[in-house]
């Protein structure tokens, strides 16, 4: 079978942000799967389609897609940040399991990219920079239950965390149950990363302690951290302030 499948990771929307694989692998394909907003960034050349859909039609694109590739195409399936973070990889490996034996003989291939809270950590500083998690505050996949579990073990164990997905039209009131479940864990003073569109010309950064922390400052374009009780902020006359967690740690939060 001489189709082939690629999972691209576009980055979290700078084009320098961008890697040369990436690059390679959307120049490389015929036909481009995505939602509008991610194919809206790639400079496509005559002889490329790119087929749209809504963020919310995952599984139904992977299918979509691995049935062109199918027939013989070479196809590339976008995705904003990383493919493997909360996003089309999975989907991908979905279908497939699910889907005819002639999906598993395809060639597929997984391009990474710069995801979200890469790209804010280093918009600050070293907020990462001791272990840490990522989890998503979207419940349509899984129980809310579930995430405030996630997030009090995380918290409880000392894990600086990134939420992604925080909060939408259809979900306002995660990520302010997600602080008030946090504060009970953590000192009101953590630092707290309210990272937007970080690397594009409408990126909003702002960091405010757990205290304070207002779920209106998040959209779905903003990737949220969180720090443990060991990370810092390095005050810097005339500069940005460095928020960094230190490579080591005294022990979980008690």
């Amino acid at each position: 079978m001489s189709g082939r499948l690629t999972v691209v990771g576009l980055g979290p929307g700078n084009a320098g942000q961008v890697t040369p694989e990436a690059g390679s692998a959307v120049a490389e394909a015929a036909f481009l799967y995505g939602y509008k907003p991610y194919l809206d960034r790639l400079d496509l050349g005559p002889h490329q389609q790119a087929v749209a859909s809504d963020n919310r039609e995952e599984l139904a694109r992977a299918r979509e897609a691995l049935a062109r590739a199918a027939e013989g195409h070479a196809v590339a399936v976008v995705s904003g940040g990383d493919p493997g973070v909360f996003a089309m990889a999975a989907a991908i490996c979905e279908a497939i399991e699910a889907g005819p034996p002639q999906w598993r003989a395809l060639d597929i291939a997984i391009v990474p990219g710069v995801t979200a809270m890469l790209a804010v950590a280093a918009r600050c500083g070293a907020p990462l920079g001791h272990d840490f998690c990522a989890i998503s505050l979207s419940d349509n996949l899984k129980p809310w239950d579930l995430i405030e579990l996630r997030l009090l073990a995380a918290a409880g164990a000392g894990f600086v965390i990134a939420l992604y997905n925080p909060i939408s039209k259809a979900r306002p009131w995660q990520l302010g149950r997600a602080f008030e479940a946090l504060a009970a864990v953590l000192p009101g003073t953590v630092p707290v990363i309210f990272g937007r569109a970080a690397g594009r010309p409408d990126e909003r950064i702002e960091v405010v302690p757990l205290a304070l922390a207002d779920p209106a400052k998040a959209d779905m374009a903003t990737c949220v951290i969180i720090g443990s009780p060991e990370t810092r902020i390095i005050r810097r006359d005339g500069r940005p302030a460095l928020v960094y967690t230190p490579r080591s740690a005294t022990g979980p939060v008690r």
